[in-house]
């Protein structure tokens, strides 16, 4: 997949999704147009230092909240990945803290791209959350698809408030999308693991590195995808435009984490149809790969010392 010559916009550049689509959107020869909160601070170090980033990555400021905010960013662009939205457990304000942001901010992205002509589709990262999270039970013979939505009661009731905002985002962002005849395409990522190009901790890896550090000893619900299937939503096929994608995983699994690199195997709690996915040729990560993977990565940067 060449784009060399194309210019395309990455939204909330520093996080652990957006980081690797940037370097990797560079390696394939996009000019890429990055948003982040703050250009100068030094945790986006990493940006700076991907190969291609000095002649093809251009860093610009956007806030979420802010209406237009995102103008110059889809300016030229013909294609829009949008995955800035706070992701984080606990908050006194699920309203200010959640909600506005990933709703708000990603009603402002697509309001941005409906002012220029160039943007030919836009990507919006949803979550898993916004698909399993309405109250059916969830076992081993239930198979998930792009028909399961999250009911936004039942995450109300549950104080999810994660969850109820990628779903009230997700919601608008379908709804505006039709309004506007915009070509929007949403991918579902579960927990999000693998070696890191930030320098701080995402959620997700930050899950792994507690359950090493002995901070947590339940199971967790991990589920693995493929990076490229966020290069390749830019170029699926037009009957996959008008729906939801959400197969970005391989397996849903139970991960018992001992000492240091042990872990046992996994048992299945739901399955995720991810058929569609490989019928686009896209081959998943093993998840014990992806778990050593991130170890690898913590002891790199120092947050693992054994």
């Amino acid at each position: 997949m060449s784009g060399e010559g194309k210019l395309v916009c990455v939204t909330g550049a520093s996080g652990y999704i957006a980081s690797w689509l940037v370097k990797l959107l560079l390696e394939r020869g996009y000019t890429v147009k990055a948003t982040v909160r703050d250009p100068d601070d030094p945790k986006i170090k990493h940006l700076h230092e991907l190969d291609g980033a000095k002649e093809r990555l251009h860093l610009l400021k956007a806030n979420l909240l802010e209406e237009g905010s995102f103008d110059s960013a889809v300016d030229g662009c013909e294609g829009v990945f949008h995955t800035a939205s706070p992701v984080f457990v606990s908050t006194n304000d699920p309203q200010a803290d959640f909600i506005d942001p990933a709703v708000k901010g990603t009603l402002n992205v697509l309001s941005s791209c409906i002012k220029v002509q160039s943007v030919k589709r836009v990507v919006v990262t949803a979550s898993l959350a916004s698909i399993v999270f309405n109250g059916k039970p969830l076992t081993p013979d239930v198979v998930v698809d792009e028909t399961w939505f999250s009911d936004p009661a039942f995450c109300k009731e549950s104080k999810y408030w994660y969850h109820l905002s990628k779903t009230l985002a997700e919601e608008a962002a379908w709804r505006f999308a039709k309004e506007n005849g915009i070509d929007l395409i949403t991918l579902h990522p579960g927990l999000v693991i693998g070696p890191l190009l930030q320098s701080s901790l995402n959620f997700s890896v930050e899950v792994i590195l507690n359950l090493f550090n002995g901070n947590n000893q339940q199971p967790f619900k991990y589920y693995d995808y493929d990076l490229s299937l966020f290069l390749r939503a830019q170029s699926f096929p037009s009957t996959y435009s008008s729906s939801r994608f959400p197969q970005l995983v391989e397996d849903i699994c139970w991960l018992y984490t001992y000492f240091r690199f042990k872990a046992v195997k996994y048992e299945p709690s739901f399955q995720v149809n991810n058929e569609r996915a490989k019928s686009l040729g896209i081959n998943f990560t093993p998840w014990d790969v992806s778990v050593q993977d991130t170890v690898e990565s913590l002891k790199e940067k120092g947050f693992l010392k054994f």
